[in-house]
């Protein structure tokens, strides 16, 4: 698959020192929903900000489409759409003639017909005559994603874009999601609620001070990372884990009636049958068991935790 983004060697130091970004290169394929995932002051916004071309790169390279985003930013930024964290627009100004206006800055001929298509899709088109404080804050995120959606973007960035906003918008937004990724756009998304990565994204991108230390397609990152757990509800308790038992990665709860077994699913052997075996050689006999598998939200923590 083609990469719509390239960024080869992408370092950025500001005037003051600080090295935000350090020698990143990473494509992002044509049509995929990429999240990129990383502690505050990883340097997220400021990748985000270079490819959009709002933030010159110190050294590297990137390619947005093809255009280069400093010799050739306005081709580049034509194919970008970005919606900020900031909730930046003309107060005054209607819904739709934000969205009009937005459209225009890109040199795009009017049409009506699409805005119109946006603003529905976003449940807005009851709201186009109004202005944008009058608005609630997860309505105004909604008018920042018609902006960026108005001149028909190839590639749209999302910077938290549900940070603020209630759960039945959220799901509304990740719908629209899903169907311009449908259409071929696509999808570069930064967000806290890590949940909606593993929900919504094909690949993650994990960056921490200012480094790209992972990516990975979703699922081979939850197969190779995750660990699972299997949990034993005992018919009575114990007191403590018997000897026999003790090469197990084993934790008993405080009241003696739950064994909990972590093991790696990529490794050639889980060792459950033969744990069942000891235990009931043991004599400890079970009534339920199960088992759970880590979640991106905890593969993420232990990932910026052991790279600390």
């Amino acid at each position: 698959m083609d990469a719509v983004i390239r960024i080869e060697n992408l370092s950025k130091t500001y005037a003051d020192g600080f090295r935000a970004l350090n020698n990143i290169s990473l494509d992002i394929r044509r049509g995929e929903i990429f999240a990129l995932l990383g502690p505050n002051g990883a340097g997220k916004t400021t990748l985000i900000s270079t490819v959009c071309g709002i933030v010159n790169p110190s050294e590297g390279s990137v390619l947005a489409d093809g255009h280069d985003v400093v010799r050739d930013y306005r081709a580049a930024r034509s194919c970008i759409g970005l919606v900020p964290q900031e909730l930046t627009s003309d107060a005054f100004e209607s819904v739709w003639a934000t969205v009009n206006f937005s459209r225009g800055l890109f040199g795009k001929a009017p049409d009506p017909a699409y805005l119109e298509r946006i603003l529905k899709t976003l449940s807005l088109w009851d709201k186009r005559d109004n202005r944008i404080m009058t608005l609630s804050g997860g309505m105004k995120r909604r008018v920042m994603i018609a902006k960026a959606l108005s001149h028909e973007p190839t590639i749209l960035f999302l910077d938290e874009p549900t940070a603020g906003v209630d759960v039945e918008l959220r799901r509304d937004m990740w719908q629209m999601v899903r169907e311009l990724r449908d259409q071929g756009v696509t999808i570069i998304l930064t967000t806290h609620y890590i949940e909606e990565a593993e929900e919504m994204a094909d690949r993650i991108g994990v960056i921490r001070k200012g480094e790209i230390i992972l990516v990975e397609d979703k699922q081979t990152l939850m197969r190779k990372l995750g660990r699972k757990q299997l949990t034993l509800q005992l018919q009575n308790p114990i007191s403590t884990v018997p000897p026999a038992l003790s090469q197990y990665p084993l934790t008993l709860s405080e009241d003696g009636l739950q064994l909990t077994y972590s093991f790696d699913t990529q490794s050639d052997s889980t060792g459950i049958a033969e744990l069942l075996r000891k235990l009931n050689a043991e004599g400890i006999d079970f009534r339920d068991l199960h088992t759970e598998e880590s979640s991106l939200e905890e593969i993420f923590v232990s990932l910026v935790r052991d790279t600390a």
